[in-house]
């Protein structure tokens, strides 16, 4: 359309100088003084649309300067808001670095606090071995006692080098066979990379409370293990192991409950669990101190289950949310009468409501040590909505990466060691 308006302007301009030549040279001007009056008309029209021309360019040029001037304005703006967003952001960082400092630095300090009681423990008990056990005891318990002392010298270097690996276990739902929680395991290493399993340790661990230092590690590693996993949001809830002596530790229960309260927010991911003998046994100080987790929203499930006869209401109380069950320990609980399938010890209900009566008390159950798919057809019709076992995945190490990433510093923890063995 614009590339019209020059040639009808151009046009028009004609005409009007035109019409102005042919008035003057009808009035008798003569043909001179028309072609004159032609010429200054179109002249006149010209210099006319350039004074317009120039008006309207000079309009827009004022239109486009205010827009730029606006634009500018609304850009330093953003700037201005994005620079004071920049500058929260690296407030908001710095804060959490300092937080996250501050969480490390209480877990070291726990730490340090449980290898020197841990060195404490094994320095009384090498003191009290006494030097004339081969003279009374014989050659051979002098030689049992030796071994013993070595392998529990090589629990504690382990410990204090931090040669304590983490494993998972798949927990999977029913019947889908979806993972939906890990149980932790920890392993222990000795010097030349060799792993020793629990029952290999356990019989000269245990008197000394090295297995009380083994499971209060193992706790360390899981708050950090679920930290790490909810960074990557994955709804993953992960079972750890707790001693009843941990919970009645004076000294180690009060750090590791301000260290959960800095991380609350990881309550629905962090499950913990004790044996069915030690809950039924607690006292006054390990069920006050479970009650203090609860309130935190951490839960608790019930393994090692030896009597299906269980107090719900007690476990309702307790927060207790899981209680596992050994596959071939519940398959053997069934007994077939008139009535139909029954546990042996709740003669009164019918085995396929057993499952039902856990969940009114807000109780999950666990079928653990799945071996074979004849026992999860068994576990699926008694209603049981997780399993666990070498069929679903055996227990897998933590990548040593990830490790690393949850471990207490190795120097830390030998110096702490050094320093308690030089008092």
């Amino acid at each position: 359309m614009r590339r019209l308006t020059l040639p009808l302007l151009t046009a028009s301009y004609f005409s009007l100088s035109l019409i102005l030549g042919l008035l003057i040279w009808r009035n008798g001007g003569g043909w001179g003084a028309g072609v004159a009056g032609f010429a200054a008309g179109l002249g006149l029209c010209f210099t006319f649309h350039g004074l317009i021309g120039r008006a309207l360019e000079t309009t827009g040029l004022r239109r486009e300067l205010a827009a730029v001037r606006e634009a500018h304005r609304i850009m330093i703006g953003q700037m201005e808001a994005l620079d004071a967003k920049m500058a929260e952001v690296a407030d908001g960082a710095g804060d959490e670095a300092l937080r996250r400092s501050e969480a490390l630095t209480d877990e070291v300090h726990i730490l340090e606090d449980l290898v020197q009681a841990m060195g404490r423990k094994f320095e009384e008990r090498m003191a009290a071995q006494p030097v004339y056990a081969a003279a009374v005891e014989g050659r051979e318990l002098a030689r049992d006692r030796r071994q013993s002392a070595a392998l529990l010298e090589t629990v504690r270097e382990a410990l204090a080098e931090n040669r304590v690996d983490l494993y998972l276990q798949p927990i999977v739902g029913l019947p889908q066979r979806k993972t939906v929680f890990y149980e932790s395991y920890s392993r222990l290493r000795d010097e030349d990379g060799r792993v020793m399993m629990p029952a290999e340790y356990l019989s000269v661990a245990e008197p000394e409370g090295l297995v009380t230092a083994i499971d209060n590690l193992l706790l360390f590693r899981c708050v950090q293990i679920v930290r790490r996993l909810a960074k990557t949001d994955k709804k993953v809830g992960i079972f750890c192991n707790v001693s009843m002596a941990s919970l009645a530790d004076e000294s180690f229960f009060p750090q590791f409950l301000d260290l959960l309260t800095a991380n609350r927010d990881l309550a629905g991911a962090l499950i913990f669990e004790v044996g069915q003998a030690a809950f039924d046994t607690r006292g006054a100080i390990e069920a006050r101190n479970m009650g203090k987790l609860a309130d935190l929203g951490f839960r608790f499930s019930v393994d090692k289950v030896f009597d299906l006869d269980l107090d719900f209401q007690d476990l309702a109380r307790s927060d207790v949310k899981f209680i596992k069950v050994g596959a071939q320990f519940l398959l053997e609980q069934l007994t077939e009468t008139d009535e139909g399938m029954i546990l042996k010890s709740m003669p009164d209900l019918a085995a396929e409501d057993f499952a039902a009566l856990t969940r009114r008390y807000g109780v999950e159950l666990i079928a653990e040590k799945v071996e074979s798919e004849r026992q999860v057809v068994d576990v699926l019709e008694l209603d049981i909505g997780y399993g666990q076992g070498h069929l679903f995945g055996e227990p897998r190490p933590i990548r040593d990466a990830v490790l690393a990433e949850t471990a207490p510093p190795n120097d830390f923890l030998r110096g702490s060691l050094r320093r308690r063995a030089g008092r």
